[in-house]
């Protein structure tokens, strides 16, 4: 059997309970393993001769090595590797590349389900005040406080496996839900358009959820003339990729007509303790841990345990994006 390329850097219990599952493939580690699984690993000899490679390879290492039939990276994000010049080589060895989009669409989508409620109930105004005046603040927080109900939109920008299980997380409140997504495939959950309508139909959201991954065409996909649009009073939430939103729009736009921001991304990260969006009343930043969790490589490993079976016995695997 072949060797398995480690680029991600596992405590003793987890590295023994990979090599116990993966049998009879050989685990070979990477020459600088990385400890965050944001972090790409630099180039690195030793993935020459691997099949498989498990962590953030080097992009020209992933073009490169001719063995290379099965790529299994610890993001949800692809962007370094989303380029023609990477598919034309995973096509021309027939490899395939997946993410790790089924790790993170719980702890993302109960982040940002998190993210509305407080929002919804004013926890953020009431926090202020006990660090602050401690005046109990009881009129300003009850008449500005809302539901998430029937009455409300929620738009869904980017709607992949994290927007499907925010869908499934909102439904008991009877919102209406609509997505958005580059390609309308027919089985979504919810009422989903191409992501071209998505301006048509902005001003009848009190909630856009941005999950848009990092790609040429998303860059700055939120700027000023589609904030614009948006209904006034309405809530942003960000957490897709930082570069997808104009933040010198959205900061405007707070002061224009956008009632709050919500933001698990930035751009850069971290976020200049100088820039003025941390000190925005209306604006509330998490530090991209949206998909954080104390079992986060865990959950890796069980993916790719799992997806190892499944290239084995040729089957499709979990998260595919090439």
């Amino acid at each position: 059997m072949g060797r398995i390329w480690l680029g991600q850097k596992l405590n003793d219990q987890q590295l023994a309970r990979l090599k116990q599952s993966v049998q009879p493939y050989e685990i070979v580690h990477a020459s600088a393993q990385i400890e965050s699984v944001l972090h790409t690993t630099p180039r690195d000899p030793v993935i020459s001769n691997c099949e498989i490679a498990f962590g953030q390879p080097e992009v020209r290492d992933v073009i490169e090595t001719k063995s290379l039939a099965w790529i299994a990276l610890t993001t949800a994000g692809y962007t370094r590797y989303d380029n023609d010049e990477v598919r034309r080589a995973l096509a021309a060895r027939g490899a395939q590349l997946t993410n790790a989009s089924a790790v993170y669409s719980e702890p993302t989508s109960q982040h940002l389900l998190a993210m509305m409620l407080a929002m919804s109930r004013q926890f953020p105004l009431a926090i202020a005040d006990q660090l602050g005046a401690k005046s109990w603040n009881q009129e300003a927080v009850r008449s500005r406080s809302r539901l998430l109900d029937s009455n409300s939109t929620v738009f869904i920008v980017g709607f992949g496996s994290i927007g499907a299980r925010l869908a499934e997380l909102l439904a008991p409140f009877n919102i209406r839900l609509i997505g958005f997504r580059r390609k309308v495939r027919g089985d979504e959950s919810i009422e989903t358009f191409p992501i071209d309508k998505l301006d048509k139909h902005l001003s009848l959201a009190d909630h856009i959820v941005n999950i848009l991954p990092a790609s040429p065409s998303t860059i700055g996909f939120f700027d000023r003339a589609r904030f614009a649009r948006f209904k006034s009073g309405s809530i942003f939430y960000n957490a897709g990729r930082g570069d997808t939103v104009d933040q010198d729009a959205l900061f405007d736009a707070l002061d224009i007509n956008l009632g709050q921001a919500c933001l698990d991304v930035t751009t850069p990260e971290p976020l200049p303790s100088s820039h003025r969006l941390w000190t925005h009343p209306r604006c509330f930043v998490t530090p991209h841990t949206a998909g954080g969790l104390s079992n986060e490589i865990d959950r890796h490993i069980d993916q790719f345990i799992e997806n190892v079976s499944r290239f084995r016995c040729r089957e499709p695997l979990i998260d595919r994006v090439m």
